[in-house]
């Protein structure tokens, strides 16, 4: 047997041509009988027609920096969501009563249809998305798929399908955009209601505090200023009320001591006084003139004094130039001269003592004065003390006023911003689902096709009697030429004997031969015709 090995020569392409012509029953028969039961299995299972659709996804049809969307517009988790709801058990029946879908059939519609009828629906339902070209990952439109038995039934639940997606997205989008209007104008109310409280708070902070507020600080501070400038003239004032008394006291005195000079004869020293006195005013007056105009309120009362000390030196000059005309009349001088004298220089006295009476209720006025503007003072003085922490109290109370402001009025332009865009969606000119080609009617089947399975039953069959052929040859060993006797016997092989037959075995042998041969034209044409029915039915 090694040597037998040893000397195997590989099968040429005429003994395997042999084999065929041999074994060519073994393989025309599986063949045919494969092709002839898979062609005829192929026309009994149910046809399947599929209905297409193309949706696009369409953009909003104004402008964003028009009008801002109010709702996020996620093509792709929104279809998928819409998907779940269409596909729900409660949709899908729908669908299926109205259209009468997946009734118990016959034969193998009945095998393959006795699941769920809801499930063999979304089995049926195929959703394909189509991204953009320029944006992987964008979506821009979807395919919606409807597999049925009939092409006018698919393409009805197809139409209703897509009426479905696309109302349900307009549904969804006026629903979403109107829950976020309402939620704004409920948070907008919210925020109404803490920005009016805020502002009862300020109010009543600033009435509280009214006048001690920061931005009052600048008036405070100016009134302040005039309230200290009116307190200094108030004491200039004062000041000079009370130099007036004391001069008008001075004349007085002096008035009362001309009297008594008239009286005794001694009047040179009251002239002498008063001359004094008007000197050092004169003194005075000149010191004043060299700092300030002559308008300034010491200059004025300084020369009001002189103006009356010199009144009062000419009175007395004219008392004592008659008192000399009376004493060279006569040598003496007796009591009647004197009190009528008197009685002369007494208008004086009481012009003076009035003005020192009027001085006094001035000085009282001054006085007066000068208290209520220094309690003024002190309290503009005490506000502007005040005013720090009452503008770290009104800060605390403002900040709080000023987030509920910032806050409603962020709220108050988002909630137009939502009414124009619940307005847009309302008149469906927001994004949306349009359908760019309605659902079509299919004029060809899905599955099953019939010219592929016809070309797998004949695979299968070739398969099958090449198999057959193989065992045969491997079982049935036979010594059918020259060259396979000279593998079993190491003698040479001298005379070959060839084939004799009569006349009528010959006659049969080619009458067999015809029909061998009619019957393998006919399963070859019976293969050719089937293949070309199931390509053109397909």
């Amino acid at each position: 047997m090694p040597e037998e090995l040893d000397d195997y020569v590989p099968r040429g392409l005429e003994e395997y041509w042999a084999i065929v012509r041999r074994r060519r029953w073994w393989i025309l028969l599986p063949l045919f009988s494969c092709w002839i039961v898979v062609w005829g299995f192929s026309w009994l299972l149910p046809t399947t027609y599929r209905s297409e659709a193309l949706i696009f996804v369409e953009q909003q049809k104004v402008p964003d920096h028009y009008v801002v969307p109010n709702i996020t517009f996620d093509a792709r988790s929104r279809l998928q969501s819409m998907t779940q709801q269409i596909l729900s058990r409660a949709h899908m029946q729908s669908t299926i009563d109205h259209f009468h879908l997946y009734s118990q059939g016959r034969g193998l519609n009945r095998l393959l249809n006795s699941g769920d009828p809801v499930e063999q629906m979304r089995k049926d339902i195929k959703i394909e998305l189509v991204d953009s070209a320029e944006h992987p990952g964008e979506l821009t439109s979807f395919k919606i798929q409807y597999s049925s038995g009939s092409p006018i039934l698919a393409q009805q639940v197809n139409t209703e399908l897509t009426s479905l997606f696309v109302n349900e997205n307009v549904k969804a989008q006026r629903q979403q955009s109107e829950n976020t209007t309402v939620f704004l104008d409920t948070q907008l109310e919210e925020a109404r209601a803490k920005l009016a409280e805020q502002e009862v708070k300020v109010r009543a902070f600033k009435a509280k505090h009214l006048g001690d507020l920061p931005n009052q600080l600048e008036s405070n501070v100016q009134i302040l200023s005039g309230l200290q400038a009116q307190l200094q003239a108030a004491q200039r004032s004062l000041d000079g009320a009370r130099q007036q008394k004391i001069y008008l006291e001075s004349l007085q005195q002096q008035y009362q001591s001309a009297q008594t000079s008239l009286s005794t004869g001694n009047s040179p020293t009251s002239r002498e006084a008063l001359a004094k006195e008007l000197v050092d005013l004169r003194v005075r007056l000149s010191d004043l003139r060299s700092r300030y105009t002559d308008d300034y309120p010491d200059i004025v009362a300084v020369k009001g004094k002189i103006s009356k000390t010199e009144t009062l030196m000419k009175q007395l000059a004219d008392e004592v130039a008659s008192t000399q005309k009376t004493d060279n009349a006569s040598s003496a001088v007796d009591h009647a001269a004197v009190g009528e004298v008197q009685r002369d220089s007494l208008p004086s006295m009481m012009q003076i003592q009035s003005q020192l009476k009027a001085n006094q209720l001035e000085i009282q006025n001054y006085q007066q004065h000068e208290r209520d503007l220094e309690t003024q003072v002190s309290a503009y003085q005490a506000r502007l003390n005040v005013t720090p922490e009452i503008e770290q109290e009104l800060a605390e109370v403002s900040r709080g006023y000023e987030e509920s402001k910032s806050n409603y009025n962020s709220l108050l332009q988002k909630q137009m911003q939502s009414q124009l865009a619940t307005s847009l969606e309302r008149q469906q000119n927001g994004e949306q689902f349009s359908i760019v080609d309605p659902p079509n009617l299919p004029d060809r089947p899905l599955s099953p096709s019939h010219f592929l399975l016809s070309l797998g039953g004949l695979v299968l069959g070739t398969i099958l009697g090449v198999t057959l052929t193989a065992l045969l040859e491997m079982t049935d060993v036979r010594i059918r030429q020259e060259k396979d006797l000279e593998r079993l016997v190491p003698a040479r092989v001298l005379v070959g004997i060839p084939r004799l037959s009569t006349p009528t075995e010959d006659h049969l042998r080619l009458t067999a031969q015809w029909i061998e041969l009619g019957a393998v034209a006919t399963i070859i044409i019976l293969i050719v015709v089937g293949n070309l029915f199931a390509f053109y039915k397909a």
